[in-house]
């Protein structure tokens, strides 16, 4: 398969912007009909890695403020993007797209829902589906552990707290909120003393010469 346009742009270095706030609508659109069971995974593929609007360690940072904004993160992320390229027109078409053609879809699969779910081929593939969006996530995740190596925490640091966070998670059972707030301002302290200390080598380099 050869890689489109947007893709070639973004590995050379020069990221690929939307044409019109048209084409923001089209793109979640397509995006929000391929999200069965999570979008997070397939907006990753498609806007960093197909479409090029984005770079990786982009995507990182708008992620990690959707993430922590209330409401959906992939609503946040559309918005954001959406802003970033055309302001209040981009954030209403790339959210419209995220949001009309799902909305028609679950209102005529809730109206039929009561009578679909009685085949057992109908759960199975929900449960199908299911497995599939981990997978999703998961692969999403091992590809962005790249970004890790030019974050200012270090691959180390960033672990540590991943980690952190997948134990509240899976061990505790924590609320996210408290996840969210508590690590991310453990996040935002560490983030606050390395800069501290690398601010503090730059001025004894300097005074050393």
């Amino acid at each position: 398969m050869n890689p489109s346009p947007h893709g070639a742009a973004a590995a050379t270095g020069a990221l690929a912007r939307p044409a019109s706030p048209f084409a923001l609508f089209i793109a979640f659109s397509l995006l929000a009909l391929q999200g069965f069971g999570g979008v997070l995974a397939v907006a990753q593929r498609e806007l960093v890695d197909r479409r090029g609007w984005l770079s990786r360690a982009e995507f990182i940072e708008l992620y990690s403020i959707a993430q922590m904004l209330p409401g959906p993160n992939v609503v946040n992320l559309s918005l954001m993007i959406g802003d970033r390229y055309f302001g209040w027109r981009g954030a209403l078409a790339a959210i419209t797209g995220m949001l009309f053609a799902p909305f028609l879809i679950v209102i005529a699969l809730a109206a039929s829902y009561e009578r679909l779910a009685e085949f057992p081929a109908v759960a199975g593939a929900l449960r199908g589906m299911g497995a599939v969006a981990a997978g999703l996530i998961l692969a999403m995740a091992v590809k962005m552990l790249g970004t890790l190596r030019g974050n200012l925490l270090g691959p180390w640091l960033c672990a540590l707290l991943g980690l952190a966070a997948l134990v509240a998670i899976a061990v505790f059972r924590l609320p996210l909120a408290w996840i969210v707030i508590g690590l991310g301002l453990l996040g935002w302290g560490l983030a606050r003393w390395r800069v501290a200390l690398l601010d503090a080598r730059a001025a004894h380099r300097e005074n050393g010469r």
